[in-house]
């Protein structure tokens, strides 16, 4: 499956490399990729995923702002 939102904050390599490493390490997330540029992030992932624990996650490690 796969489940694509904006994380609103991005602006540089080190905010999409956090991003990535925080939904690689939610359970069934199988990829991440997240483009800074435009806060674009895509994951693949089995089953469903729990989109609050994705917010609360992210939003948690900084300036962000998680739009579904």
């Amino acid at each position: 499956m796969r489940t694509e939102f904006i994380v609103k904050g991005t602006h540089c390599n080190s905010c999409k490399m956090l991003i990535e490493d925080i939904c690689s390490e939610i359970n069934g997330v199988k990829s991440c990729a997240v483009d800074f540029k435009t806060g674009k992030a895509v994951i693949e992932h089995e089953g469903k995923l729990d989109l609050k624990q994705i917010k609360k996650e992210i939003e948690a490690a900084g300036e962000y702002k998680v739009v579904f």
